[in-house]
Formats: structure tokens, sequence, C-alpha cells
């Protein structure tokens, strides 16, 4: 039997949280309530969860500074909630390593998509068949990837320096970088890198896909001023060129 995903839903309102929680649970998720930073830190160093439910407004520590810290140490994926809904906290958000948000109060309907979506995205890397045609795909053939600075270790799904230290990446960043090694050379719009990532439903990761290559970038590339490993191609898209040398374009 396989073993039901585990949520934490971290909620200074009782009721919201154990609403959440409740709706989550009847849809086949193991869930553990937390009610700020301090029980959801005790409650991780139990058990690593799949996914974490985080409000933003909370009194004691707000959900920017706990997002700041969980991805110092965790990829956990995170989706925010906001009463504010405001622009600003979304786009730190995302900047800290949010992978999505929701505006409060919300349908519980389209937070459980989005918690499926995030899901989908961070799950493992299932094998991929080498194309029978050369075009754009979706996943890479090799297991170990140069970008930059850095090494993309598809196995473990991890950035890893040339020392061997990893450097977190969340669900999303993740999979912006697996299309681009699949894809070396070749100009991708936006919407095709939301299509290969599979992201198409997810409103957040389209909204921040641009921020989202600037993380990327402060990562992997040896001066991020001035990008030489993914380029921005004007009117275009971006461009993977794994040896950060300029390719000649169609």
């Amino acid at each position: 039997m396989t073993q039901a995903q585990h949520i934490i839903v971290v909620d200074d309102e009782q009721p919201a949280r154990e609403m959440v929680g409740d709706y989550l649970r009847m849809h086949g998720f193991s869930v553990s309530l937390c009610d700020g930073g301090d029980s959801l830190r005790k409650t991780i160093a139990q058990q690593v969860p799949d996914l974490i439910v985080l409000d933003l407004n909370m009194p004691e520590e707000d959900g920017l500074s706990i997002i700041r810290d969980l991805k110092r140490r965790t990829s956990v994926p995170i989706i925010m909630l906001t009463a504010t809904a405001s622009a600003i906290d979304r786009v730190v958000g995302l900047e800290l390593g949010a992978d999505d948000y929701l505006a409060k109060p919300c349908e519980l309907r389209e937070l459980l998509a989005r918690v499926r979506s995030v899901l989908r995205r961070s799950s493992a890397v299932q094998p991929v068949a080498q194309p029978a045609a050369a075009g754009p795909q979706a996943a890479p053939a090799s297991a170990r990837v140069r970008f930059g600075t850095k090494w993309l270790d598809h196995d473990a799904q991890a950035l890893r320096d040339d020392e061997g230290n990893e450097h977190p990446l969340t669900a999303s960043e993740y999979g912006l970088l697996k299309v681009f090694a699949a894809n070396p050379k070749r100009v991708l719009s936006r919407d095709r890198l939301l299509e290969l990532a599979n992201a198409r439903d997810a409103e957040a990761f389209d909204r921040a896909i641009d921020l989202r290559i600037m993380r990327i970038r402060r990562k992997i590339e040896p001066d991020p001023a001035r990008p030489s490993v993914i380029r921005t191609v004007r009117g275009g898209g971006y461009l993977f060129s794994p040896t950060g040398e300029a390719p000649a374009l169609d």
C-alpha cells in the first residue's frame, strides 16, 4: 500500500488550519497542523513533509521569515497563503523559494489543485527514453549536466558545486533546469518553458518565471550580472549555452 503524502499546514488561526487539514485528509493526504514557526520546526525535526501550506500573516513570526529559514536548510515545496494578497509579499516569497501562492480566503478545491500541481513538479524524475526525432524535450538523457559553476544531478534532483556541496533548489527551479538541460542551444519561449516544465496550471509559476530565472542565475552564473549560461534572447525567450559562449542563432 502506498504511503500517503505528508503535508504540514501552518496557520495561527485554529479554525482555518483545521478546515484546510480536514479537507486535505479527506482527499488522501497525511496532515500535521502547526500554529507557527516553532511548532513547524519541531514537526519537521520528527518527519520531513512532502509539502508545506504556510500562512504568511502570523503574529509571532511572519511567513516570509519562515520561508527564508526553511529554504536555507531544506528544499521542501511551500505554498503560501496570504490574506492581504499583497503583490510585494508574493514576489518576495517566490524569490525566497516558495513554489506557489493563494489568496485567503481561498477556495479549497483550488488549494487542492495547487497542492497536487506542486507535488507533481517536485516528484522524482522518471527514466526518459531517447526521442526518435529532434525537438524540444521535457527531460534530459544525461544524469549529470554542467550549468556554469555548478552540476545538476538529476538522480538526486540537486545542484552541486565542484567540491560536491549541495545548493538548494525549489521544485520549480529544478523543473526549469531540467528543461534547459534537455534543450541546449535552443531558444525556448516562456510559454514553451512552462509547457515543458509541466507548470501550465501553476499561476504563480507563470507570473514569476523571470524571477526564477534570475534566482537560478545567481546560483550558476560565473557573473550573474552578465549571464552567459542562461541567456535572454530578446523577443524569443531564454537559451541555455552549456559552454557559456555566445552561440550562433538561426
